[in-house]
């Protein structure tokens, strides 16, 4: 009865030593398959901040405080990413400003494709209005495909394109935005929306409205100056408006013009390149 007892117990701590070895692999596979499968970003993509630490950041996807109402999909980190000659051309316009007393602030930088696609099943979510009183107060959420405020494509996902404003030095603090406050539109008075640190520029950002167009006649005085001035230089630096949003700018000639990323926004995005 001892040795059969022994033999049993040998034959159970056999078999709990293959489980274990078969186990293993199959548990930590899908984590090595994921880790090794994570898009990286090419080897000319850049952190802003690694090429001109002054320019502001303000990375709008990673907080709540967008036409979303959430952090969007695939910004893991506040952080500026582009290619090295969009992030270049924003040391030149950037080198120009700081002398006429002014910074850049960027909004947003590359884009993941899959931010797009959240975006694109936020804007087919007709329920979801969280967020219209400021970003879309006078735009039915049923247009904004029509309209072209939400596309399937973006041109940010090819990394070379950047929204941004200005800002008057010295930069006095942004007060960050609390989930369920009030909302104002973003046409208000710069007095009465949001409060931003950058120049007036006759809206907020993302503000989905025809005041958004860089050249839109009721746009006048001081806040069309202060966009003239933005177009100005960083056409001066190799970038391009997009008449339908002030803020929006992209580097020509774009070395992705045809590709469309999906790397997370992160520092991580950068490393282990070869």
């Amino acid at each position: 009865m001892t040795r059969l007892s022994a033999a049993l117990r040998g034959l159970a701590t056999t078999f709990a030593a293959l489980l274990a070895v078969t186990a293993v692999p199959a548990a930590s596979a899908p984590a090595t398959a994921q880790a090794r499968h994570e898009p990286r970003a090419p080897e000319d993509f850049v952190a802003l901040r690694g090429v001109d630490p002054t320019i502001i950041e303000e990375m709008r996807y990673v907080t709540a405080h967008n036409f979303v109402g959430e952090r969007v999909d695939g910004y893991r980190q506040p952080l500026c990413l582009l290619t090295r000659p969009a992030a270049e051309a924003l040391h030149l316009a950037q080198t120009r400003l700081l002398r006429q007393g002014y910074s850049l602030k960027v909004y947003d930088c590359y884009r993941p494709q899959r931010a797009v696609d959240h975006f694109v099943r936020w804007a087919e979510d007709l329920d979801d209005q969280d967020m219209k009183a400021e970003f879309y107060p006078d735009v039915d959420k049923t247009r904004l495909f029509a309209d072209g405020y939400i596309a399937e494509k973006s041109g940010h996902s090819r990394g070379s394109t950047v929204d941004l404003t200005l800002v008057r030095l010295p930069a006095k603090p942004t007060r960050p935005y609390h989930p369920g406050q009030p909302l104002v539109p973003c046409f208000a008075p710069k007095g009465e929306r949001f409060p931003d640190n950058s120049v007036d520029m006759g809206t907020g950002y993302d503000c989905f409205d025809t005041r958004s167009h860089t050249l839109d006649p009721r746009i006048e005085g001081v806040q069309r100056a202060n966009r003239l001035l933005l177009k100005d230089t960083l056409e001066e630096a190799g970038l391009v408006n997009l008449p339908e949003e002030w803020w929006h700018f992209t580097y020509k000639p774009e070395p992705y013009p045809d590709t469309y990323f999906d790397f997370p926004v992160s520092a991580k995005s950068l490393s282990g390149r070869r």
